[in-house]
């Protein structure tokens, strides 16, 4: 197939060197060439296109495609036919051609030749773009936000797939813009003026051309939007459509995480890579939320093997399979295990020496693990802490970061109690003060180096995991409502996934030992307003989903804090991590602690709360 194109190009370009060759005789001559001048024509086409032919594939003319011809390949052309100006009235005057060829021909000729060679490129490139045919599809009149990169893109992809839509300006904030063209669109004016553009053109879509714009000027252009009764479509990134990733097509509707999302995290990328390239990295939890963003984060740092460790069996098939499909060159090991099961977590540490772990092996869910399951959350949460952290020491791991919770400050719930007990396992891990309880790992020797380092990260909900209210308010909207509220003025703190595990693996780079970080997760979110952008979103209004209130569940509280009453924090070089200045823990009541959970298989939630309140001041069940 590419030997045949090939073959048509040159062929083509053959012609068009005899086309102009003559063309310069008929303008000559004004269209009657004299028949003398005809033999002339005739025989120096002998010498002429064979001389041009020669030079187009010295300049590397058949090396481009077509289909997506450029200012580099009209340059090459220029140059070609440059050349063959020149060399056509040598060549005949050194081999002695005796013929008779008018000067204004040998200056006809280039010209000729290349508007046919240049032209009839763009005009392949043109009609494969559509922009001919393209104008007499039926298109709906669009205006474009943002004037950057991301819109030339866009804009050019629109034409090579006639998308069905007609741009009719674009609309950006930067001065120096406005009045400018891009692709022949023009730069109308500022994003203020939104309401009497789209009015002028009869718009009713409206298309986000800046990928980069922090969620703030998001959120305000939705606002507008929403209010003048235009849909709001966004584009794909810059990186993703220079990639070829995805296309025009991509379009998509603003999604809750463009507006709640927050603005790029910018990572120490050199002290992560030598903190985790080519190193062993155990993930604990690995098909959770957290626990698999965790891993995708990780990945871009090449650790030399990334093990992750998950309960879940068909949570970690689907992680292996997006592995394979992704990154395949990622050595990637897949471990079924109980962060609860001391004997399986001691081996699977021993057996691949893991030089970091990252722990978010947890339950989450607040009303699930106050009732029925009280127990099983301290034994998954506290325990699995302990069991892990000290398979960690043994092993000698070099740093342990556990995932810990907004929830676990001033306690009002079993699951949020947990995971401050989990917090203070890790600081008394910390040091050397936890005895060795009864199956699990092999204490350090006295004389043997520990130098872990033990720490935890906190931060509040983050957006589209499996524990949030957001699935369940997009199913609860899928069904027609009602959507579920459990009080008009619950408010959450809100970060994307994404956003959470970078965070983390910032923390883990920046700790010291014995630290709880605390992530900047910027302004609480009243949950009834994230019920009502979500309706507004799907494309329903107020009138159609309603908001129901069911009232505060057990142990849930009305707002989430971020630090303890008695806690002072540090700031960190991140401006989006501080550091908690915890209460210092006693290794004893955390060794008594853990004794009772890992020997106690039956207590009630009455008597697990009872005992919270002995090893907790701070917990206080109920609702503040």
């Amino acid at each position: 197939m590419l030997i045949k194109r090939s073959l048509q190009v040159v062929l083509h370009d053959l012609a068009a060197a005899a086309l102009a060759w003559m063309g310069g005789y008929w303008l000559r001559f004004n269209l009657v060439v004299p028949p003398e001048f005809v033999v002339s024509a005739l025989s120096t086409l002998a010498w002429v296109v064979p001389l041009q032919a020669l030079l187009f594939w010295r300049f590397g003319l058949y090396r481009g495609i077509w289909r997506f011809a450029s200012l580099p390949d009209l340059q090459r052309i220029v140059k070609a036919v440059a050349l063959a100006a020149v060399a056509t009235p040598l060549v005949l005057v050194l081999f002695r051609v005796q013929v008779v060829v008018p000067r204004s021909v040998l200056l006809l000729d280039p010209i000729l030749l290349l508007l046919i060679m240049g032209g009839s490129r763009f005009a392949f490139r043109a009609w494969k773009d559509r922009r001919f045919t393209g104008l007499l599809n039926e298109s709906r009149p669009v205006l474009i936000l943002g004037a950057g990169s991301a819109a030339d893109l866009w804009l050019r992809e629109l034409r090579r797939t006639a998308a069905g839509y007609l741009p009719v300006g674009l609309l950006d904030d930067a001065p120096g813009k406005i009045g400018s063209l891009i692709q022949g669109i023009p730069v109308l004016g500022p994003i203020r003026d939104l309401a009497p553009w789209a009015a002028k053109h009869g718009v009713r879509e409206v298309i986000l051309a800046m990928p980069g714009a922090a969620h703030a000027v998001r959120t305000r252009i939705a606002d507008e939007c929403d209010r003048l009764g235009l849909s709001l479509l966004a584009i794909p990134s810059v990186e993703d459509l220079m990639q070829g990733r995805v296309s025009v097509a991509s379009l998509r509707k603003i999604e809750l995480d463009d507006l709640l999302g927050r603005d790029t995290v910018v990572l120490d990328d050199r002290g992560l890579q030598a903190f985790l390239v080519d190193k062993v990295v155990m993930v604990t939890g690995a098909g959770g939320s957290i626990g698999s963003e965790l891993c995708r984060q990780l990945r871009k740092f090449r650790p030399k093997l990334l093990l992750a460790f998950e309960q879940g069996e068909y949570a970690l098939y689907e992680l292996e399979q997006e592995f394979a499909r992704i990154c395949p060159d990622q050595p990637l090991a897949c471990v079924i295990g109980d962060v609860k099961d001391a004997a399986r977590v001691g081996q699977v540490m021993r057996d691949y020496r893991p030089e970091v772990v990252f722990h978010a092996a947890a339950y989450k869910h607040v009303p699930l693990m106050e009732e029925t399951n009280a127990l099983q959350a301290l034994r998954n949460n506290v325990l699995g802490t302990w069991v892990a952290g000290s398979a960690a020491k043994a092993a000698g791991v070099s740093r342990f970061v556990m995932i810990s919770t907004d929830k676990a400050v001033n306690p009002t719930n079993v699951m949020g109690a947990s995971k401050r007990l989990a917090e203070m396992v890790c600081q008394a891990l910390q040091g050397d003060g936890l005895p060795e309880l009864a199956g699990g790992p092999r204490p350090l020797s006295r004389g043997e180096r520990n130098d872990t380092r033990f720490f935890s990260v906190r931060f509040g909900n983050v957006l589209g995991s499996s524990g949030s209210v957001i699935p369940k308010f997009q199913k609860q909207i899928e069904a027609g409502g009602p959507v579920t509220v459990t009080h008009p003025d619950i408010t959450r703190y809100f970060m994307s996934i994404p956003e959470a595990a970078q965070l983390v693996l910032q923390a883990g780079l920046m700790g010291q030992g014995g630290e709880i970080f605390v992530l900047d997760m910027g302004e609480p979110v009243r949950i009834a307003e994230l019920a009502r952008l979500m309706i507004r979103l799907s494309g329903k209004g107020d009138e159609d989903i309603r908001i129901e209130f069911t009232g505060l569940r057990p142990g849930e509280k009305l707002y989430e804090e971020l630090l303890a009453d008695a806690e002072a924090t540090l700031p960190t070089p991140h401006p989006k991590l501080r550091v908690a200045r915890a209460r210092a823990v006693d290794a004893r009541n955390v060794a008594a602690m853990l004794d009772w959970i890992a020997a106690d298989k039956s207590a009630s939630a009455a008597e697990v709360r009872d005992r919270l309140r002995e090893w907790l001041p701070e917990y206080r069940r109920g609702r503040p």
